[in-house]
């Protein structure tokens, strides 16, 4: 399969890219960054976009994929909810509207987060914005599109985008809290597998994840 991936310059992004430049499945990685990545890799090619909303620019460039993982985000901490709109919601339909204009074969995954409020009435301004974002990705023309809702994620070793206080944690955490921890490996195995087994839930909570990360 051939993928695109977004938000490899960030821990969940890097971790699925990792997972994806590892699996046997994937043939092809295209990394879509507003910046210039380090990574090397003979599978992998990188497009720099500098305006997600703009994507229907780069159409000829993204053809005949299979899927995308769309891992792109911003922290709400310290972000107001109209920033947060803009780069949770407003540009993630966007590029996904894009991309389903030109692969609507395609599977779009999201990488939205544990107690997304879907009923988007809560109080919880980034569970309200993601709970949005994912009910209107939901009906978008795809193959598949699913919405991933992970918790705790345990990094690859050689992964560089891992903060400080993140790699404190690493140790407690899944002995700690077990079901509410992942591996990035898990998260990346699983989306691999939308697109090649599918999964009867749209919405994909931890457990869902480490269900379909197995198949």
């Amino acid at each position: 399969m051939k993928v695109i991936i977004t938000g490899a310059t960030g821990m969940v992004g890097e971790g699925v890219l990792l997972e994806c430049l590892d699996n046997y499945a994937v043939k092809k990685v295209l990394m879509i960054n507003r910046k210039p990545s380090a990574i090397k890799h003979p599978k992998l090619q990188e497009l720099i976009v500098l305006d997600f909303m703009q994507l229907s620019r780069y159409s000829d460039d993204l053809k005949d994929y299979d899927a995308c993982f769309y891992c792109a985000g911003v922290s709400s901490v310290g972000t107001n909810e109209i920033k947060y709109t803009y780069v949770t919601y407003d540009t993630t339909l966007a590029f996904a509207r894009a991309l389903s204009e030109i692969n609507p074969k395609m599977v779009f995954n999201f990488v939205t987060g544990s107690h997304t409020d879907t009923s988007e009435n809560g109080k919880i301004m980034w569970a309200r914005v993601k709970g949005k974002t994912e009910n209107d990705l939901m009906k978008l023309p795809f193959r598949g599109q699913y919405n991933f809702r992970p918790g705790f994620m345990k990094p690859f070793k050689e992964q560089k985008n891992v903060k400080t206080f993140f790699k404190i944690m690493i140790p407690l955490f899944p002995l700690l809290f077990p079901k509410k921890s992942l591996t990035l490996k898990d998260v990346g195995q699983a989306m691999i597998n939308t697109v090649k087994e599918g999964y009867p839930k749209q919405i994909l909570e931890i457990e869902d994840i480490k269900a379909l990360a197995e198949l």
